[in-house]
């Protein structure tokens, strides 16, 4: 990463207000690649929230990188949970990260622009943590005039923060981390075979706990296997998309959505019911939203020289137990899959299958820009802060532990309370222990 100092374009919005909180929407336009600042440029939306009757100037700034990649900011509809407690002493800024929400979204109309798969592949080259960080600290410098600000990286945000610790942290006060701390010198085949274990748990657990499931997930899996389903959406429902429905057991209500999704897909017939589908096809809808989760998933384990090339596909070669077509002749259980990316997707939903050889030509990628600098983070002087889930079915706790010890100073909790998602469900208290670590009480 460059040291080019990019200062964003700025237009702050007319705030506006509701009983308990002050909304200030602001909007940069950045370049589409730092490293070319006379190129493309592109729009990057954040919402400023501070609580009613604190004036700005009294309030340091936090910045919060949400999940992804691929996901907006969250939506604050009521000021609750880990938001509450972060506005006691702080004024938040809630970044849709660029190509989400109000970002330039990457979107199937990007295609219309760009003249072939080759230049759709790069464009969407930038769009990754490195691109993100440097969004943050041109923004930073405008907003906060330059004096470093405080971070809090939720899941593919503490990617984001683990990058901006490498590559810019003369921009940071403090780094505050859940569930998202990255093995800094993994690849994307060793971050699978770390996961894939921990799913197979997780299914383990779920069948464990409602074993009725077995069979109904089995019925389901045997009528894919025999016949053609297509989704409201245009999407085809394969046994390999039925089992990608999965990815929710990494939540801390995963396990029950999932038994809810199962129990009773056939209503008493021998065709899945409406029901079934249409709330299936909710539960996969995540990439009409949102491309850029399943184009550059892989990608955000990329660093030098070394293509991904379907990393995960490749991967579940080694735990068969993730075959469905064995385990439906064998009498085992059928398994979910977690959070992976398969090339199937690409070829099934119709929502992607635009992106299908963008998506080829991503994979390919023979080298990717460093994400990480291991000399810089054994170095780091900024307080930082990282809450370790130890079933986290998403971020590998090992590989967590391990980048935990490369950061000179950082201070983990690794802890079984929580799922993945303790930021959000834990009602303020991940971030008020996370607060704690650092020595800041409430």
């Amino acid at each position: 990463m460059t040291q080019h100092q990019e200062t964003a374009h700025h237009r702050e919005a007319i705030e506006y207000r509701d009983a308990d909180t002050v909304h200030v929407d602001h909007e940069f336009t950045v370049p589409l690649d730092h490293d070319r600042p006379g190129g493309p440029r592109i729009r990057v939306y954040a919402r400023e929230v501070r609580a009613a009757g604190r004036a700005a100037r009294e309030l340091p700034w936090l910045l919060f990188l949400g999940g992804g990649p691929g996901a907006a900011s969250p939506r604050p509809y009521a000021t609750g949970g880990w938001l509450a407690r972060a506005l006691r002493d702080h004024r938040v800024l809630l970044l849709d990260q660029r190509g989400t929400g109000r970002s330039t979204p990457v979107d199937r109309r990007v295609l219309t622009r760009l003249p072939d798969p080759g230049a759709q592949a790069e464009y969407l080259s930038h769009f990754r943590a490195d691109a993100i960080v440097r969004d943050a600290e041109a923004i930073r410098r405008v907003l906060a005039a330059d004096r470093p600000w405080s971070v809090l990286g939720q899941s593919f945000g503490g990617l984001c923060a683990t990058t901006y610790l490498s590559f810019a942290p003369h921009g940071l006060a403090r780094v505050l981390i859940a569930g998202g701390l990255p093995g800094v010198g993994a690849t994307a085949d060793e971050v699978y075979r770390a996961l894939y274990p921990r799913v197979a748990a997780r299914n383990a657990e779920h069948y464990d706990r409602l074993p009725g499931d077995v069979e109904r997930a089995r019925a389901v899996a045997r009528h894919l296997r025999d016949r053609r389903v297509t989704l409201p959406s245009g999407r085809r429902l394969t046994v390999e998309a039925f089992q990608s429905l999965g990815n929710v057991l990494g939540g801390t209500d995963g396990s029950l959505r999932l038994h809810h999704l199962l129990e009773d897909p056939f209503t008493g017939g021998t065709e899945l019911s409406d029901a079934f589908l249409l709330q299936a096809d909710h539960a996969l809808s995540d990439a009409a939203g949102g491309p850029l989760f399943h184009l550059l998933h892989e990608a955000t384990y990329a660093q030098g020289p070394g293509a991904t090339r379907w990393s995960a596909q490749r991967v579940r070669g080694a735990f068969p137990a993730f075959d469905a077509a064995t385990a439906l002749d064998s009498g085992a259980p059928v398994l979910f899959t977690g959070e992976m990316t398969y090339p199937w997707m690409f070829e099934t939903d119709p929502a992607l299958r635009p992106f299908r050889d963008a998506a080829a030509l991503i994979a390919e990628r023979p080298v990717w820009p460093a994400l990480y600098d291991t000399g810089r983070l054994r170095e780091n002087t900024v307080p930082v802060a990282a809450a370790i889930y130890d079933g986290d079915m998403y971020v590998d706790r090992d590989l967590s532990l391990g980048t935990a010890r490369t950061i000179r100073g950082l201070r983990p909790w690794l802890t079984d309370e929580y799922q993945h998602d303790g930021l959000r469900t834990s009602n303020g208290r991940v971030l008020e222990r996370l607060l704690e670590l650092l020595g800041e009480q409430a």
